[in-house]
């Protein structure tokens, strides 16, 4: 399952770093992918939209994203770092889906996952020179709690980084690195 978050879309520098990866992955996985900014109905839940979903009435697109996310071997995630985490559609887009006896269920005494992939990845570039880990970047955080509630397993993050403050050359070279990072992580992943 593949989850593009990059609003700028043709002209995201996270989205030139993920295409050659999921091209890779491509050839050895069936992909279905959900190109956020596309999409129509990507909103945080409202009161109404709550309600509603109580009695039973979920987006289509919710419902079949959440089952393909249940369902799915392998996630892929690519997302810029905005305003020190991501893009405002993927939380919303995470919110939608996160549905009862689909993505997690309950114990009776906790929330139990439901979802089978063993792995994620993350793709992002940051303008700013933040690591992965930094207390200021809070993506990578987020997307390790969503998953410990969907049973999601080991996070990867590949990060290109200080990219609005470098050289041409030198924010190249990092979607490079990154590019190459990611195809050999692909190789096995």
């Amino acid at each position: 399952m593949i989850i593009n978050a990059c609003v700028r879309q043709s002209d995201s520098r996270t989205l030139r770093i993920a295409e050659p990866i999921i091209e890779s992955l491509s050839q050895r996985y069936e992909v279905k992918r959900y190109d956020l900014p596309e999409m129509e109905g990507i909103v945080p839940l409202t009161p109404a939209l709550f309600a509603q979903r109580g009695r039973g009435k979920i987006p289509t697109w919710a419902l079949d994203a959440a089952k393909a996310m249940a369902d799915a071997d392998r996630l892929l995630i690519a997302a810029p770092f905005w305003d020190m985490s991501f893009p405002a559609a993927l939380k919303a887009f995470f919110e939608q889906v996160s549905l009862f006896d689909i993505t997690f269920t309950d114990t009776g005494k906790t929330c139990k996952g439901l979802c089978k992939s063993p792995k994620v990845l993350y793709l992002t570039t940051r303008g700013m020179d933040i690591a992965t880990g930094d207390p200021f970047e809070q993506a990578t955080p987020y997307l390790r709690a969503i998953g410990h509630l969907w049973n999601l397993g080991e996070l990867t993050t590949i990060a290109a980084q200080n990219m609005d403050y470098s050289t041409p050359e030198e924010i190249e070279s990092r979607i490079a690195s990154a590019i190459s990072e990611g195809l050999e992580l692909a190789k096995t992943w």
